[in-house]
């Protein structure tokens, strides 16, 4: 499978942005899917991940009640809904798929290009 990351940008503290996923492949409904960011001299690290089937999702601690992931089958799309955004969010944020929800990043085969996300003060 193919993915395609978008939606990154400056925002401000507070503000909000939306990404986007988007899948090449006829079988993007049988993978899971999850979001790493990766900021400057750090690993890459887990934000959030859903099941093939949406009925999962998975939250790193620091986003949680702030981000929301959801997926559209029809449109072979996942997409992270981030609020209320921190500096400390500031990274590359990518996608990634695999059969199964993992919380490290060498768990996923596939991966999109980076999206970069600057959140300023």
């Amino acid at each position: 499978v193919q993915l395609q990351a978008s939606g990154g940008g400056l925002v401000q503290a507070g503000g909000s942005l939306r990404l986007s996923c988007a899948a090449a492949g006829r079988t993007f409904s049988r993978y899971a899917m999850g979001w790493f960011h990766q900021a400057p001299g750090k690993d890459r690290e887990f934000v959030s991940a859903i099941s093939w089937s949406g009925e999962s999702t998975y939250y790193a601690d620091s986003v949680k009640g702030r981000f929301t992931i959801a997926r559209d089958i029809a449109k072979n799309t996942v997409y992270l809904q981030m609020n209320s955004l921190k500096p400390e969010d500031t990274a590359v944020y990518y996608c990634a798929a695999d059969s199964m929800c993992w919380g490290t990043a060498d768990g996923y085969d596939y991966w999109g290009q980076g999206t970069q996300v600057t959140v300023s003060s």
